[in-house]
């Protein structure tokens, strides 16, 4: 197995003199060199053949032992000196200090075809920043991780990504649901890829400690390496930079809303300065159209983590990404001016997303009203999401009367849909017919450039609870059943036609299909 390794992150920036592998504070640096645990026993589970391409990887490469052991911690290959980064966060709005990677070890870095990837491994091991944690990862969730960022990525949403998938061998006790009822579960580690995982926390740490020299350092290798089109680092290209990085979010969010993506715990640490979806612990997708859900069980009392708050939050936390720069800036007339641009963008861009969503090129003044009425319609009654913005798209102009028949399978509970709301539905229809009538496009145009943006195969919770069911009992095959499915999320793919359907009733309460805790 040949790769082209690098190590820039090691190299540039200040190390972590300390080289015991002990819980403690890390001061004035950004990272701790820390060695994979072994595993007793790995078995690699699943390959993600997009991402061998990206690393300049075989399918004969994944297939060898070499490949086995450097991906699940065993060995350590030749010139690279794995760590773990130091970070602090923002967790649900509370400053929670130093947290770092906990569960997660930086192995190198490839350069392939002008791309540059960091390889890291989740459920390694612990290290300094484990706190009170084995550093360990279970099959549930790693398995959740592996299908849900190729997916994402599929979707054309900016992510992080998975290369592999395997078991430790190991067991790893786990309590689900933080009510005290732990048990042992197979132990996994997936392989993540992206070209960082620096997050806003990483900033935030050192801004905290007022380690002005290693925040420095940090931003500026940053632009310097993944913004070097901005130019030398300078006061006025950190603020260029802290653009750049508000928009990118901005636009990462407006796709989690497209398709009803909820990261679940969007905490400043769970922020990718590239704007690219990051750590998928308790995510979920909506299934009826709901804006107050979040997936996530540590949330559920104040639930300021849900889908309709997700804009919301996500200015939140470059509010205190423009804090912790503002020692490098010491103005704060242009921080608050980008993030002033965000509040005006984002409202621009989430009607023009759901213009596309609906199927309009041109802008009108009343399609704001008309998206207004429909996101409280697909509220009156349990309507998914997904079945029904895919079905919208083969309404024809001239017959809005057939509308309400269109959208009958999206509705989970039909007999809901009373007189009143079935009123209410043929009247949007007649309006929206209406404007369907200003636009120059056929229909059959307007269906493929919504079927464009409105997906048709999600990663449903209960799918991916199918498949950690099934690999529990030792079955592998819905893994890459699921893999191959989402890898083109807007075709029809009649053969798998059972995977567009609404989440199946069992699956309402079901841990793993409706609520999640950070550990899942």
């Amino acid at each position: 197995m040949k790769l082209n390794i690098k190590n820039s992150f090691i190299e540039k920036l200040p190390a972590d003199p300390v080289l015991d592998n002990n819980r403690r504070q890390v001061k004035e640096a950004c990272f701790s060199y820390v060695t994979p645990k072994k595993t007793s026993k790995p078995t690699l589970l699943h390959v993600s053949d997009d991402m061998l391409e990206n690393l300049g990887l075989s399918k004969a490469d994944s297939a060898s032992i070499d490949f086995l052991n450097v991906l699940t911690g065993n060995r350590v290959m030749e010139n690279t000196k794995p760590y773990a980064m130091c970070y602090g966060g923002h967790q649900f709005g509370n400053w929670a200090g130093q947290l770092g990677d906990g569960r997660a070890i930086n192995l190198f870095e490839v350069a392939h075809n002008h791309k540059q990837w960091v390889v890291q491994l989740k459920g390694a091991g612990a290290t300094p920043y484990s706190r009170t944690a084995d550093g360990l990862a279970v099959l549930r969730s790693s398995i959740r991780e592996y299908l849900c960022s190729e997916a994402m990525h599929h979707l054309g949403i900016p992510t992080t990504r998975a290369l592999s998938l395997a078991l430790t061998g190991d067991e790893v006790m786990r309590d689900v649901l933080y009510n005290g009822n732990a048990e042992y579960e197979k132990g996994a580690v997936v392989s993540r890829i992206s070209p960082s995982f620096i997050r806003f926390g990483s900033f935030e740490i050192f801004a905290s400690r007022q380690d002005t020299k290693t925040l420095k350092s940090l931003v500026d290798y940053t632009i310097n390496q993944h913004f070097s089109h901005l130019g030398t680092p300078s006061k006025a290209v950190y603020i260029t930079f802290f653009n750049e990085v508000v928009q990118r979010t901005l636009s990462m969010i407006i796709d989690w809303q497209r398709v009803g993506f909820v990261h679940g715990v969007m905490n400043t640490d769970n922020m990718s300065i590239l704007g690219l979806t990051i750590d998928y612990g308790p995510y979920g997708w909506l299934e009826g159209f709901e804006e107050g859900w979040t997936p996530n069980t540590t949330d559920i009392q104040h639930k300021r983590y849900r889908y309709g708050n997700q804009p919301n939050i996500g200015l939140w936390n470059l509010y205190q990404l423009a804090n912790a720069l503002y020692p490098l800036v010491e103005e704060v007339e242009p921080l608050e001016a980008a993030l002033y641009t965000y509040r005006t963008d984002f409202e621009l861009g989430s009607i023009q997303m759901m213009r596309n969503k609906i199927g309009l090129k041109t802008e009108k003044q009343q399609d704001k009203s008309l998206i207004k009425n429909l996101e409280s319609l697909l509220q009156l009654t349990e309507t998914d999401m997904t079945i029904f913005f895919r079905n919208l798209g083969s309404l024809q102009k001239d017959k809005p009367n057939e509308g309400l028949e269109l959208i009958n399978d999206a509705f989970y509970t039909p007999t809901e849909v009373t007189e009143t709301i079935k009123q209410q539905w043929q009247d949007w229809f007649q309006h929206y017919a209406i404007r369907l009538q200003m636009e120059t496009v056929p229909d059959s145009e307007r269906k493929k450039a919504m079927n464009a943006v409105n997906p048709k195969y999600v990663l449903r919770n209960y799918m991916a609870q199918l498949a950690i069911d099934d690999a529990n009992n030792g079955d592998y095959a819905l893994i890459d059943e699921l893999y191959q499915l989402l890898k083109h999320p807007y075709s029809e793919q009649p053969e798998k036609e059972k995977w567009f359907a609404k989440r199946p009733e069992w699956a309402r309460h079901k841990v793993g299909c409706s609520m999640l805790s950070c550990s899942s």
